[in-house]
């Protein structure tokens, strides 16, 4: 892989509510919105020669896709590396709830049936290796918002925080090896030494 274009999903029937979903074998396609976003998103990289799209296990992401590469023949790869974050009881619940817990949390600190903010951080290092170990030259990943933000801020120097900005809809963020490479080494060694520092 010589570059990578990150995405979130559009808008998704979860998502419009403020609702948590971490669980993938739950339906949640895209709103009406998602589905013209996701056409936004295929317009953006109609130019751009895609090798390889790799998605997760989630429905938001896969109809993302479908639509966003609908007049392209580009292979899929599923990744649960990349799933969304457990949220174990906060599962169906709204997201302000979860942020109200997780900003008072290590980040070693695990809800009842979920994952640690820890814990996800490296689940994302391994599915993002993965995707520098593929030998396509470019290659679209269309995810979570968590995931993104995680290897944004890793990108401008910092660590995941307690509560991280929202991603933008649909919308490519294209990297260079070099830039992923980077981001995922530093995200690797916060996972080493977990602790919020901002």
């Amino acid at each position: 892989m010589e570059q990578a274009i990150l995405a979130r999903h559009g808008e998704s029937e979860f998502s419009v509510k403020g609702v948590m979903n971490g669980d993938p074998g739950l339906a949640g396609p895209l709103t009406e919105e998602g589905v013209e976003q996701a056409r936004a998103l295929g317009a953006a990289i109609r130019e751009t020669p895609i090798g390889l799209c790799v998605v997760t296990e989630f429905e938001r992401t896969r109809q993302t896709a479908d639509v966003a590469l609908a007049e392209r023949e580009v292979p899929r790869l599923v990744l649960p590396e990349l799933n969304d974050i457990h949220v174990g009881k906060f599962e169906g619940g709204l997201l302000e709830t979860y942020r109200a817990w997780a900003r008072d949390r290590s980040p070693v600190e695990i809800p009842a049936g979920g994952e640690s903010r820890a814990g996800v951080g490296e689940r994302f290092t391994r599915g993002f290796r993965k995707v520098l170990a593929r030998p396509e030259e470019t290659v679209l990943v269309v995810a979570h918002g968590l995931p993104i933000r995680y290897v944004l801020l890793a990108i401008e120097g910092t660590e995941p925080r307690p509560v991280v900005e929202s991603v933008d809809y649909a919308t490519p963020y294209p990297l260079s090896r070099t830039d992923l490479e980077h981001a995922v080494e530093r995200l690797e060694l916060w996972v080493k030494d977990p602790i919020w520092r901002t």
